[in-house]
């Protein structure tokens, strides 16, 4: 399949706000389900546009087909777990109709990309929730290792697991 990752124009923030609260919904990732105050963060593209930077997917005919937050190494407000030498990436979303055509680690291997170009980046870091089978599959696959020591519960019942990937 031929993607292309770039980042994202002011006219996709609508579509990307919708492919990553529906891959979250569709994903049971959401404690709080349709009712989830988090579906308000992942439809804020344009935050997370401004304070860090979005990847998107598009195929030939320019299509969205998913997208990623990158935080850069020194980090952003979206940092979560990075540490001033780490980056770190969020909101990793993928449309239904693209999921299972490579659009997840292409998303993810562009962001593994930014950071090792960074001058003294030395680890791109993650959280997930542990519902997310099929990203931790992903994130296994493609070199990431589980770094217990890590996680962490961003509100009480919600643990989320941690990866790293050393640069």
């Amino acid at each position: 399949m031929d993607i292309t990752i770039r980042e994202i124009q002011p006219p996709e923030h609508a579509a990307l706000a919708e492919i990553s609260a529906q891959a979250y919904l569709d994903g049971g990732l959401l404690t709080y389900g349709a009712d989830d105050p988090y579906l308000d963060v992942l439809r804020d593209v344009a935050r997370r546009a401004a304070e860090a930077e979005v990847l998107v997917a598009v195929d030939p005919d320019g299509t969205l087909l998913g997208g990623v937050t990158f935080v850069p190494c020194g980090g952003t407000p979206w940092a979560d777990i990075a540490g001033p030498d780490e980056a770190e990436f969020r909101v990793l979303a993928v449309s239904g109709a693209a999921r299972g055509r490579g659009v997840g680690e292409a998303l993810v291997r562009a962001c593994a990309d930014r950071a090792g170009a960074r001058e003294g980046c030395v680890r791109l870091v993650l959280s997930v929730t542990p519902q997310a089978v099929a990203a931790r599959r992903l994130y296994d696959r493609m070199g990431f290792a589980r770094a217990p020591r890590r996680d962490w519960d961003p509100l009480p019942g919600v643990t989320l697991f941690a990866y790293e990937l050393t640069l």
